[in-house]
């Protein structure tokens, strides 16, 4: 029997420090938040306060962040000006105050465990400090510009992470703002219009960032400007500094504890309004993307002149908004097996409608179809009619619920009796919008659906079929071939059971003869499928292989006269790093 051992047995400086910060810091509603705000740990947040801060637009407020590191840069600032009142005049200079808040800095981002934010933002600040140190001046793009630099430089894969794309846009967005949309000069010192610039920084991230929200996060919340002016003052202001000071202060737990009450207790008063603000947000869908620049156009024309005198520009843009947003697709139907690692979803789409077969698994605090298909769902601004549950296992069933919640009407078809909604057995024929759905497989309803009672559908627009069998395994397979043989006949099948060996039989790919077969499994996974047999058995047979293990989503088109497959990372989407981390091979 093998037996486990743990290779080093002691904590990190900085975990044994966070242990210790946990033991001294009193319960607090927002202790999760706290937390985040002390070391980046946003592993302690729950999935609610995670979505509240997101669709707030506050969600940057609430680790260490770029705003956070500069807080603590002046902090350290202030410090060595403290330490300075007490030297001789001859000893009071620019140079230490900016070597302590650089120190401060430094620390600052060691306590997040060095995540990739904190180094970006430290890295940044440090180019800024050699600049003021070594007196060197420079206009603000150029800043951005080396340190954009220095941070690939650093880390060249820091290209991949969505976080370095949301840094850099929002500084290129702030630049960009306070060149072509200054305030007059009345309104730029002086603390009587600090409101005035207070609302003139967010009011800019507000209009300017929606691209990069729409793009990443799928959604927009109206109220993140009100949200914004609010929380950004409490949290930047009054909570870091006493986060910094709790800190600082932790050799004292008595002081520190009254610290980390009193810096939770403004939290509380921060967050209060966010819920309430919560419902402002609402959904975008892929159309969203055209118009969402909307606000970095209306800058451009208010700087270039009027629109009378760009007016063929102006009808140009206008025109063009309205060709994408009322352009039909070439395909008439489509297929989407979605990338949810081990489970199964596979979306059938037509005039905007969907039928799902099966809905991905499920685990502690999520789902696939919170992960991955509500997503996918409303990027495309689709609206489910059918889910079909191939049957009972967790990985085919798990985010049924979810999608129950998302879309109540839609009927729910299974071979398990248990379930209720329209049957799936043998038999059973039905139409969608001009498709027509035949149920081969089971025979009978059961209670509890296993791998060989999957319900398998064929669907057939006339001219293409496609096969979706769920994880029937060798038994159901020939007891198809023995029954069903005529109605096998497919062009795309979805290949039984993740690729199990248990599956695909030689005599099943003969008669099916598709052109492509598509499988869904997670990488790495512990059953190591799909099988290299079985894709070998594929290939024997001349069947383009797909895998979403490699290719992630996989989408087939279909029309009258033709079809079309394609994969995420090798035709949607191709990115030189698919063919890195993703992609191996030809799929041919």
């Amino acid at each position: 029997m093998l037996k486990a051992f743990p290779l080093l047995t002691q904590c990190s400086y900085r975990q044994q420090f966070i242990n210790y910060i946990q033991r001294i810091m009193p319960e607090t509603h927002h202790q999760a938040i706290l937390m985040a705000l002390a070391f980046g740990e946003s592993r302690f947040l729950d999935t609610d306060t995670r979505q509240l801060l997101q669709q707030t637009g506050v969600a940057h407020l609430m680790a260490i962040s770029g705003l956070h590191i500069a807080i603590a840069a002046l902090f350290g600032w202030w410090l060595a000006r403290v330490i300075q009142y007490f030297l001789p005049a001859t000893w009071i200079g620019h140079v230490f105050p900016l070597i302590v808040s650089g120190i401060v800095a430094l620390m600052y981002v060691g306590l997040s465990g060095a995540n990739p934010p904190a180094v970006r933002s430290g890295l940044a600040l440090g180019v800024w400090l050699t600049l003021r140190l070594f007196s060197v001046r420079c206009s603000s793009w150029q800043v951005g510009l080396w340190c954009m630099a220095l941070m690939l430089l650093f880390d060249p894969l820091m290209i991949l992470s969505d976080s370095f794309w949301l840094s850099c846009f929002a500084v290129s967005a702030l630049l960009f703002w306070y060149h072509w949309c200054p305030l007059p000069f009345r309104y730029r010192t002086g603390w009587r219009w600090v409101g005035v610039r207070w609302l003139h920084l967010q009011f800019s991230m507000f209009i300017l960032l929606i691209p990069l929200q729409a793009g990443i996060f799928a959604g927009f919340n109206a109220a993140s400007l009100a949200a914004n002016l609010w929380a950004v003052p409490w949290v930047s202001c009054l909570v870091v500094p006493l986060v910094l000071l709790s800190l600082s202060f932790s050799f004292w737990p008595w002081l520190a504890g009254h610290l980390w009450t009193l810096a939770g207790t403004l939290l509380g008063w921060a967050l209060t309004p966010l819920s309430f603000l919560q419902a402002g947000w609402f959904f975008l869908d892929r159309r969203a993307l055209f118009w969402s620049g909307v606000g970095w156009l209306a800058v451009i024309a208010w700087r270039l002149g009027s629109v009378r005198k760009h007016a063929t520009i102006s009808l140009t843009i206008a025109l063009l908004i309205l060709v994408y947003m009322t352009k039909r697709p070439s395909e008439t139907w489509r297929l989407d097996m979605i990338d949810v690692g081990h489970g199964l979803a596979v979306l059938i789409e037509k005039q905007g409608k969907g039928v799902l077969f099966d809905t991905g698994n499920r685990w502690e605090g999520g789902d696939s179809a919170q992960r991955a298909i509500l997503p996918f769902l409303r990027w495309r601004n689709i609206e489910l009619e059918e889910i079909i549950i191939s049957h009972s296992h967790l990985d085919h069933q798990g985010g049924l619920a979810t999608l129950q919640a998302a879309f109540p009407q839609a009927r729910i078809r299974s071979s398990q009796q248990g379930l209720a909604g329209l049957p799936c057995r043998r038999g059973e024929t039905w139409q969608w919008r001009g498709l027509m759905f035949r149920a081969l497989w089971p025979k009978t309803l059961v209670e509890q659906a296993g791998n060989n009672q999957s319900c398998v559908v064929s669907i057939n627009d006339g001219h293409h079929q496609i096969l979706l069998t769920g994880d029937i395994e060798r038994e159901a397979e020939q007891a198809l071939l023995k029954e069903q043989r005529s109605a096998l006949a497919s062009t795309v099948l979805q290949v039984p059971h993740h690729g199990s060996n248990t599956s695909s039989i030689a005599p099943f790919l003969r008669a099916v003869k598709p052109h492509a077969a598509i499988v869904s499994a997670s990488r790495f996974n512990a059953w190591h499928l799909p099988a290299k047999k079985v894709r070998s058995r594929y290939q024997e047979n001349r069947i383009r292989w797909w895998e979403t293990s490699r290719t992630g989503q996989i989408s087939v088109f279909f029309s009258h006269d033709r079809w079309q497959i394609k994969g995420f990372r090798e035709q949607i989407m191709p990115r030189w790093y698919h063919q890195r981390f993703g992609v191996q091979g030809d799929n041919e």
